[in-house]
C-alpha cells in the first residue's frame, strides 16, 4: 500500500511517505473515505513537502465543481464511470491480441509468463510491419489508458479480477518500449510505479528464473562483437522480435561509433536504413533482412578492431577514415601515406585544442588552418582538401565531447 498507517482506522491521520501528485495523490486520500466510511475528515502529515502538489491536484479535480469542493455526493457514480472506462480500455487491449493467446501468462509459471511476453512482442511487431507500422503505437496508447484507469479504480472488485491481465499488458508495454524504442509520448514513471504496486502479487516470482532461457537464448557474451550471441538471435523462433532486437542493437552501436568514426557511422547507418527500407517495401523477407543485419553487425565489429591492423590508435583511425573517404586521395597517396597524415593530423589536434575550443570561433579557425597546412604539405588532392578539413574538424569535435564529457 502507499500509505503508512492505512490499516489503522482509529487514527484520523494519513502519513504521506512517498512522492505523489495529481490523480495518484487524490486517490490515496480519497481511498480512506471509501474504505472507512465513518472517517469524514482528518489530518495529512506531510513528510516530503507535497503541499504544492496537493494544491495543484485540488485545483485540477475541483475546477469543474461550481461549489468549489470535491463532489462527494457523486463519488459512487464517478467510481462507476472509472470502472467502465477501465473495462473499455481492457477490451481495446484484448482486441490488439485477437488471434493470439496469452493464457500462459495468466496461469503458467514465471518462465512461461516470460515466454508469453516474448511471443506477444513478436505478434505485435509482425502486425505492425504488415499493417503500416501503427499497431504498436496504438497498443501503447491503449495500454497506457488501461493502466491509468486501473490505477484509479484499483480498489474495486472489478479491478482485482483483472489485475493479472493488466500486469500482462503493462509488461508487454514496457518491454516493447525497450525493444523498439517507441513510446506513447513519454513514460509516466509515477503511474508505472503505482500500477506495479497494485499488481505485484499477480506476477510474483516462484523461484529463480533464467531470463535467457525464457527468451530462447543461451547465456553467451551478449556483446554485439560476439558471434555466439548473433547466432542465437538468428536462431530465435520469434523472427520479428529478433529483427527488432537487431535493429536496436545496431542503432545503439552506430550511435556509439559516431564519436569513434563519423565516416564509419554514416556508412553503417546508410546500409542499415537501406536494408530496412527494402524489408518494408517487401523486397526482402524477414529471414533475409536478419541475415543482412547480422552481417552488418559483424562488419561493425571488425571495423572497431581496424586500429590494431593499421597500427593506429583510436583518434588516428577516425582521422584516417576521414582522409580516406575520398577515393581519389587513396589512389594518389596510398594507404601508408594516408596513415602518416592521419597521425600528424591527430597530433596537431591534440596539441592545439583546449577544453572549450569547440565553443570558440577563433580556436576552430586556427585548427582548420593548421589541418589545411598538413594536407598541403603531404600533397593531399587540392580539390578535396576543404571537404577533408571540415570532416576532420567534425570528427575532432565528436572526440572532444567524449574526452571532456
Amino acid at each position: 500500500m502507499w500509505l503508512t498507517g492505512f490499516d489503522a482506522p482509529s487514527l484520523h491521520t494519513i502519513y504521506i511517505d512517498k512522492p505523489m501528485k495529481g490523480h495518484g495523490l487524490m486517490q490515496a486520500i480519497a481511498r480512506v473515505n471509501r474504505v472507512f466510511k465513518a472517517k469524514s475528515g482528518g489530518l495529512v502529515v506531510d513528510y516530503l513537502g507535497i503541499a504544492h502538489n496537493l494544491k495543484e491536484a485540488l485545483r485540477a479535480y475541483m475546477k469543474d465543481d461550481p461549489g468549489g469542493r470535491a463532489p462527494v455526493e457523486n463519488e459512487e457514480l464517478d467510481l462507476h464511470e472509472l470502472v467502465g472506462s477501465m473495462i473499455e480500455y481492457l477490451g481495446f487491449c484484448r482486441d490488439e491480441f485477437r488471434g493470439h493467446t496469452y493464457d500462459l501468462f495468466l496461469t503458467g509459471s514465471q518462465s512461461e509468463r516470460l515466454q508469453a511476453v516474448t511471443n506477444a512482442q513478436d505478434f505485435l511487431i509482425m502486425r505492425d510491419y504488415r499493417e503500416g507500422r501503427t499497431v504498436i503505437d496504438r497498443f501503447l496508447d491503449r495500454a497506457t489508458g488501461l493502466l491509468k484507469a486501473f490505477a484509479l479504480a484499483s480498489a474495486t472488485p472489478e479491478a482485482q479480477q483483472i489485475k493479472r491481465e493488466v500486469a500482462f499488458f503493462q509488461t508487454v508495454k514496457v518491454t516493447l518500449t525497450k525493444t523498439t524504442g517507441r513510446t506513447n509520448g513519454g513514460r509516466d514513471e509515477l503511474l508505472d510505479h503505482a500500477v506495479r504496486q497494485f499488481v505485484d502479487k499477480a506476477i510474483a516470482p516462484d523461484g529463480v528464473v533464467d531470463i535467457f532461457a525464457a527468451a530462447g537464448l543461451d547465456k553467451p557474451d551478449i556483446s554485439i562483437v560476439s558471434d555466439a550471441f548473433l547466432d542465437e538471435i538468428k536462431g530465435m523462433p520469434q523472427r520479428n522480435l529478433a529483427l527488432e532486437m537487431l535493429k536496436k542493437l545496431l542503432n545503439d552501436e552506430i550511435a556509439a561509433s559516431r564519436r569513434t568514426s563519423v565516416v564509419q557511422s554514416r556508412k553503417f547507418s546508410d546500409r542499415l536504413e537501406e536494408s530496412l527500407n527494402r524489408y518494408h517495401n517487401r523486397a526482402l523477407e524477414t529471414a533475409q533482412v536478419i541475415e543482412a543485419m547480422i552481417e552488418l553487425a559483424r562488419e561493425m565489429r571488425d571495423a572497431t578492431e581496424r586500429g590494431e591492423h593499421l597500427g593506429l590508435i583510436k583518434d588516428e583511425v577516425a582521422f584516417y577514415d576521414a582522409l580516406s573517404e575520398n577515393v581519389s586521395a587513396q589512389d594518389v597517396l596510398g594507404d601508408d601515406q594516408l596513415k602518416m597524415i592521419a597521425q600528424e593530423v591527430a597530433t596537431t589536434v591534440r596539441n592545439n585544442t583546449s577544453i572549450d575550443w569547440t565553443q570558440r570561433n577563433q580556436a576552430q579557425a586556427n585548427l582548420r588552418r593548421m589541418v589545411r597546412r598538413v594536407l598541403r604539405r603531404h600533397g593531399y588532392p587540392p580539390d578535396q582538401q576543404e571537404s577533408a578539413t571540415l570532416l576532420i574538424i567534425e570528427q575532432a569535435e565528436l572526440l572532444a565531447e567524449e574526452t571532456f564529457a
